[in-house]
């Protein structure tokens, strides 16, 4: 485990690097890490091994919280291939997505609106859903053939995505809350 801080997360977690990653193996390998490193092992260790056990463990759970989660996961294989990629300087320039995304902000907006509020948000977040697969494939097709700029592109999407099914799992979160 000495190395382990200059490896990367596929390698730690022994799974090929790859978009489609077995987040149930991913969840096992992580129990199995923690168990190694934790800091209760080295309660009574040097300050230096109690520092690298904190050092690792931190590593271990920002491993998981990548690999688990779809658009993180996409800029960590692009960083792997050397592309900087932050969230703060990047968005799509696709002026028909951008449209699209600006038209279900609308709809948000106006879905209390609607006779079936939580209807309508389950059909908006069914087809947020679809729409995150569709960019999930054009990554997966671009970062395999070494189309970086055209997986970047679909990171960027994803992240619009991302953040949209968040928006409508919230505001049904809300809408539910309010009915009980």
């Amino acid at each position: 485990m000495t190395d382990a801080l200059s490896t990367n997360y596929f390698k730690l977690f022994e799974i090929p690097v790859s978009y489609d990653v077995d987040l149930d193996q991913v969840q096992h390998r992580y129990r199995d890490l923690q168990k190694a490193v934790h800091p209760d092992k080295y309660a009574n260790a040097s300050s230096q091994e109690r520092r690298i056990s904190m050092q690792h463990t931190s590593l271990i759970n920002q491993a998981l919280h990548t690999l688990k989660h779809p658009v993180e996961r996409a800029m960590y294989l692009l960083q792997l291939k050397d592309v900087v990629f932050t969230m703060d300087n990047e968005t799509t320039m696709d002026a028909a997505f951008l449209m699209e995304q600006m038209e279900m902000r609308e709809k948000l907006e106006a879905v209390r609106e609607q006779n079936d509020p939580l209807a309508e948000l389950d059909s908006m977040s069914a087809d947020v859903k679809s729409n995150m697969n569709n960019m999930a494939d054009e990554f997966k097709r671009a970062y395999a053939s070494d189309d970086l700029d055209d997986a970047r592109e679909a990171v960027r999407k994803l992240q619009f995505l991302n953040k949209a099914k968040n928006e409508i799992d919230e505001l049904a979160a809300s809408i539910e809350d309010e009915i009980i």
